[in-house]
């Protein structure tokens, strides 16, 4: 048999696709593929066949590139086709969209129904695939509802029944936890809160601190100040922005010395709003130690919670203070640094000067997990 040729000049892939390979991985499925130089097949990374030598085994990032170099799909474990994580995937996006149209909750019964599954499997699949329950992704949607309604309706009333509650009472029991602030005041575009704000320029470009009474709202990245004052004022339209105090000076000052010199934590009193998720995803970000990285995946295991990595993505990129919740210590499963809300540069930079190991930045073929 012809054995097939090799792509020229492939670099030598990272030890952890050999990993995922020996492990059987189902996470890294879509994200490459293997071939057996000896058989001439490629197989997605789960593939239950029997582990070729290292030596005889190449990884390509699609199967178009490996069918290009002469290999041919694997009939045990169909790499062309849907893995069966990536199946249960789009039924749980495809639920998600249904949850999203709907004015009222769906039952569990019915959303299973769709999908062609039980309850106790749908909600199953459902939680591994976004890091929620059904009932708690309503929940998430109509918090959103409730925001865009409080800005439009023309009352408080209006906006809640808009959004789907049944109750003007029931809405006031959950409003602190949706809105992070009594209703009438997120109408008011944040009306009544006191917010102190500092920029100042630091190794990453221009660094904006903002705080509430109750502690450091935002730390933004940008590269012109007035840029980075005018996002915190569209944030808060309606707040009362008031000059720096002594404590508000020493919080400043202890991020820009951070940025300077990483040395520990940086424990800060923060005033951060988020869903039960989210704020179970940044508190595991904050025990990351310094110098150290952690993955997607890594991340959803240490909540409890081991398929949610695309639900921790999401989390990470709704954390507005950098640094105090470090999400750039996060990276994907192969290593190379995926997405930053303040760019790969800073993080890759932020990385360097906290002495974690070398990380890629080549950002490559993304997966779906950022």
């Amino acid at each position: 048999m012809t054995r097939p040729a090799s792509t020229k000049n492939r670099k030598s892939p990272p030890d952890s696709r050999w990993q995922a390979v020996i492990g059987r991985n189902p996470q890294a499925d879509g994200v490459f593929v293997y071939a057996v130089k000896t058989t001439g097949v490629y197989c997605r990374p789960s593939c239950p066949s029997r582990t070729a030598k290292r030596e005889n085994v190449e990884f390509f990032d699609s199967n178009e590139q490996a069918v290009a170099a002469g290999y041919r799909a694997c009939k045990r474990c169909r790499p062309e086709s849907l893995s069966q994580e990536m199946r249960h995937q789009a039924l749980a996006i495809q639920a998600c969209r249904a949850i999203e149209q709907s004015a009222s909750p769906l039952p569990l019964a019915e959303l299973a129904q769709q999908a062609g599954l039980s309850p106790h499997h749908f909600h199953r699949i459902f939680k591994a695939a976004t890091g929620l329950t059904p009932k708690t992704y309503y929940k998430s949607v109509r918090a959103g509802r409730v925001a865009a309604a409080l800005q439009s309706a023309p009352s408080v009333t209006e906006a809640i029944y808009a959004a789907g509650f049944n109750s003007a009472g029931r809405f006031y029991e959950e409003s602190g936890a949706l809105l992070g602030m009594a209703p009438t005041t997120y109408r008011k575009g944040a009306s009544g809160e006191q917010i102190r704000y500092a920029v100042a320029p630091c190794a990453l470009g221009q660094v904006l601190v903002a705080a509430t009474r109750m502690g450091v709202c935002a730390i933004e990245f940008g590269e012109a100040a007035p840029a980075l004052v005018e996002r915190l004022r569209e944030r808060f339209p309606a707040a009362h922005f008031e000059s720096a105090d002594a404590e508000f000076g020493d919080w400043v000052g202890r991020v820009l010395a951070y940025l300077d010199q990483p040395r520990g934590g940086l424990d800060l009193p923060l005033d951060v709003q988020g869903t039960v998720f989210q704020r179970r995803v940044w508190q595991a970000l904050r025990d990351i130690p310094v110098g150290q990285t952690a993955s997607y995946a890594e991340v959803a295991r240490r909540i409890g919670q081991p398929k949610a990595h695309r639900a921790v993505a999401h989390a990470c990129a709704n954390n507005q203070v950098a640094v105090a919740i470090p999400c750039h210590r996060v990276v994907r499963s192969d290593g190379n640094l995926a997405g930053y809300r303040w760019g790969v540069e800073r993080k890759a930079e932020l990385l360097r000067k906290e002495g974690a190991p070398e990380v890629s930045q080549h950002t490559g073929r993304r997966r779906r997990e950022e």
